[in-house]
């Protein structure tokens, strides 16, 4: 089973809703998501902020935050997440932001990215990725990445962790 099929299928079992706030993955996310037949019965929908002051004005990142760190940041990623939860109404967010290169961003090497989830009881979890590989690797992995924090946060299984991957293995 796919981490989408298996996110979805945690959902549907707790009745629970998702949104996708997305930013280096430009939409792969809710793309994996709806490649799975009965998605609607708990995708809300998704923003692809890929603009930084996108980030602000329709997410509600503080820009202040945006201003002093940039989009390639912890925090941006964890308000993206509750952001995207707030402003279509569901019960998780998730959402991702980071450099996928080719070129370094906001002073991060490429590779950087930031993974964050936010439920219904909580502030939010945030998991740092170190990616290696080309710049669809890095992508590829920060989508299986995102869905397997939200798996394990939803008592499912998770692999997602703060180290060094090879893009896509």
């Amino acid at each position: 089973m796919t981490a989408a099929a298996r996110v979805l299928r945690l959902l549907v079992g707790r009745g629970e809703t998702l949104a996708v706030a997305e930013s280096l993955t430009g939409g792969l996310v809710a793309a994996e998501l709806t490649s799975v037949p009965g998605a609607s019965q708990v995708f809300r929908g998704s923003v692809t902020a890929y603009a930084t002051p996108l980030k602000s004005e329709v997410l509600g990142v503080d820009a202040e935050l945006l201003a002093v760190r940039g989009a390639v940041d912890a925090d941006v990623a964890r308000q993206m997440a509750a952001g995207v939860r707030r402003a279509l109404g569901a019960d998780w967010g998730v959402a991702t932001t980071g450099v996928a290169g080719p070129e370094p961003q906001d002073g991060q090497p490429v590779g950087t990215v930031f993974v964050a989830v936010c439920g219904p009881h909580d502030a939010g979890k945030v998991t740092a990725l170190r990616l290696n590989g080309g710049r669809a690797d890095i992508r590829r992995e920060s989508v299986r990445s995102v869905l397997e924090l939200l798996s394990g946060e939803l008592g499912g299984y998770a692999s997602a962790q703060d180290t060094e991957h090879n893009g896509g293995n």
